[in-house]
């Protein structure tokens, strides 16, 4: 089976008032990924912080999504609106880094990249931020899922059969 990392990005205390007095319980966030374009996010809820880590754990890992990595970096930039929370990705040229807060830095380092600039705007909610992550990698679109529907796709292919030394430019 294929090596994962997995992230535990935030672990928070809640409580919830009875009749015979307060009643807590952890909440866990947790990102899994195995550093070549897979990824998940998993939260769990128990009464003891590695119960919820492990049940935060198993859910990142049935939720895996497939990411686009293009020389080590997102293919394009995007802005993605989740709640209050609005996310500006961008490509970074190498040896950059990944620019980004906490919960986005796990996300995007667990997936495998290794060059990325973010911004937050808006409401800086690690939660909201993680979700906004997952929602802008999966909007991702590939180079030649761009091509195509702007109809070059076939165009850049007859050129390469024709004219061979072309790609090698």
């Amino acid at each position: 089976m294929e090596e994962l990392v997995e992230y535990t990005v935030l672990v928070r205390r809640t409580a919830k008032m009875t009749a015979g007095g307060r009643k807590f319980h952890i909440d866990a966030w947790v990102v899994v990924g195995n550093g070549k374009g897979k990824v998940g996010l998993g939260h769990g809820k128990a009464q003891e912080t590695p119960d919820a880590v492990q049940k935060a754990t198993r859910r990142a890992k049935k939720r895996m999504i497939d990411v686009i990595i293009v020389r080590d970096t997102v293919p394009h930039d995007i802005m993605v609106k989740f709640k209050a929370t609005k996310l500006l990705i961008k490509p970074a040229s190498p040896g950059t880094g990944i620019i980004a807060s906490r919960p986005v830095r796990a996300i995007l380092e667990a997936a495998g990249y290794r060059n990325v600039l973010t911004k937050l705007i808006g409401s800086t909610n690690p939660i909201n931020a993680m979700y906004a992550t997952m929602k802008a990698l999966q909007l991702m679109r590939s180079p030649e899922e761009i091509l195509r529907a702007r109809g070059k796709w076939r165009e850049r292919n007859e050129n390469v059969e024709n004219n061979p030394e072309k790609e090698s430019n």
